[in-house]
């Protein structure tokens, strides 16, 4: 069972949440587009080289490895989170900057989390660029730094026990 915005959602009601004009709801196939697009304009862990992310890495994401989220206003997709069940990682979560700053991100984060936990108790790992909001953001939810990742990113890590305890 979820629990969103204090109420508890069963996993056979559709999430499609509406609030202050947001629509949240499971990513499709589809959605990759506009979502490239909120990934391509964020100003923090700017993709150096938007080719090393494939169509088909993409796709695999959301239909093998794990699931996503999106959040449209009006139609359009202003925010995205992907989690890798099978890998065990945070693959994405990210806010268009025109949006920031209205609650996007920390729905979006907790509805793929509160999805993660309830598919499996095992650890879940991310990384993100050192000294950015991101950093700030993760910290604050509760995540403990483990290490270093990749390029000088910080490795966080969200266990069970921590995220059931912070409802």
């Amino acid at each position: 069972m979820l629990k969103l915005w204090g109420f508890k959602i069963t996993k056979n009601l559709m999430l499609d949440i509406k609030l202050k004009g947001m629509i949240i709801r499971e990513a499709r196939v589809d959605d990759i587009d506009q979502y490239m697009i909120v990934r391509m304009a964020v100003k923090e862990n700017i993709l150096s080289n938007p080719a090393l992310v494939t169509q088909k890495d993409n796709e695999d994401y959301l239909t093998q490895f794990g699931k996503g989220w999106v959040c449209e206003i009006d139609q359009r997709i202003v925010g995205f989170a992907i989690v890798g069940l099978k890998q065990h990682n945070i693959w994405a979560l990210f806010v268009h900057p025109d949006f920031e700053g209205q609650g996007i991100g920390r729905q979006l984060h907790d509805i793929m989390l509160d999805w993660y936990f309830d598919q499996t108790q095992e650890a879940v790992w991310l990384g993100t660029s050192p000294n950015t909001r991101a950093e700030q953001f993760y910290r604050k939810s509760g995540w403990v730094e483990i290490g270093v990742h990749g390029k000088g990113e910080i490795k966080f890590e969200m266990n069970y026990d921590l995220w059931i305890k912070r409802l």
